[in-house]
């Protein structure tokens, strides 16, 4: 009974975090002055249906790959400014993850609206359509394409096995509990797609970094499903946490997260990289072990921090040591 005390109490505290874009949507109609009239009431309308879209998606959630997409760029340019270049990555990165949020909250409605945690979502409100959804993820999809067909031939080819790979992760906690794993996959492909955007070429780094990626996101995923744990037993849902239980799911987290610092190692030894990017990895080893001692399997409270906030940090702080023994020391790859 205490796991599922703490559950609620978290998903609450979920809920409640996740209303923010809704809120300042509704604010800014609200304030509308009365002698304004409803013509401008009107004009704010779509503001706040754009602000709905957008926590539906979770744009603030890019930052967990887009530093690691920024880094191979950046890299893989040589430190050359290409503001052409880095643009359509960055329109490839924010239009993918919106077509697979957009397409998951479509394929999961039903399950959303039965969650006490996810029942605020914008569907299980009656604020986007199914259809709106579903329609929102076609577009974006579109869009990812035609940014990658500007890029080069290569991402063009693999553009539709990205998308392939973001779009089925929406149905694997129906059959795997490896679902945690095909989320790792779907950001793994940020640094690996981002170095073939700029040079369409065999090189360890982007790589290494993508199977670090991997093994980070399945670690912190699992953390973030031990909220769900009792409804995906109830539903016959698959995940770490529901097969396992939330003690050992957490001990399964850290060991991914220990592999994840071994597999950000690696381009030490097989890039070059140097005293710059180690002393960088030591902070993030430090703040993956910190993310471990926040959240105890009797009290979940903390995991929106660890998800969220902690996870922020390492993705930049990653990017920052990339970069920073790139330029600094002078590493050529």
């Amino acid at each position: 009974m205490r796991e599922g005390r703490s559950g609620y109490s978290a998903a609450k505290r979920t809920r409640n975090s996740h209303l923010w874009m809704t809120r300042i949507g509704r604010r800014i109609v609200s304030t509308v002055p009365p002698l304004a009239g409803p013509r401008l009431a009107g004009y704010l309308g779509p503001v706040k249906k754009i602000l709905v879209l957008l926590e539906m998606i979770k744009i603030q959630h890019s930052l967990f790959a887009l530093p690691f997409a920024a880094a191979a760029a950046i890299v893989a340019a040589g430190g050359k400014w290409l503001p052409r270049e880095y643009g359509l990555i960055l329109l490839a990165m924010v239009s993918a993850r919106a077509a697979a949020m957009a397409f998951n909250r479509w394929a999961d409605a039903g399950m959303d609206a039965e969650n006490p945690r996810t029942a605020g979502r914008a569907i299980p409100k009656g604020e986007v359509s199914r259809g709106g959804a579903l329609l929102l993820a076609v577009v974006c999809a579109a869009v990812f394409v035609g940014a990658a067909a500007l890029l080069n031939r290569v991402t063009l080819m693999l553009s539709p096995v990205a998308l392939a790979v973001v779009l089925f992760y929406s149905f694997t906690k129906r059959f795997t509990a490896l679902c945690h794993f095909f989320l790792g996959l779907s950001l793994a492909i940020a640094p690996v797609g981002a170095w073939l955007a700029i040079r369409p070429e065999w090189n360890p780094l982007p790589w290494l970094l993508g199977a670090g990626v991997l093994l980070w996101t399945a670690g912190f995923d699992i953390l973030y499903a031990c909220m769900d744990v009792e409804f995906d037993r109830r539903k016959g849902l698959h995940s770490v946490p529901a097969a396992l239980g939330v003690p050992r799911a957490l001990r399964v987290a850290a060991s991914l997260h220990a592999l994840t610092i071994a597999a950000f190692a690696l381009p030490l030894f097989l890039c070059g990289l140097g005293a710059w990017y180690g002393a960088g990895l030591g902070a993030i080893a430090l703040l993956l072990a910190y993310e471990h001692l926040i959240v105890r399997p009797d009290d979940l409270g903390r995991v929106n921090r660890a998800f969220f906030h902690v996870n922020a940090v390492v993705s930049f702080g990653m990017m920052a040591a990339v970069l920073a023994d790139y330029y600094v020391r002078g590493s050529r790859l």
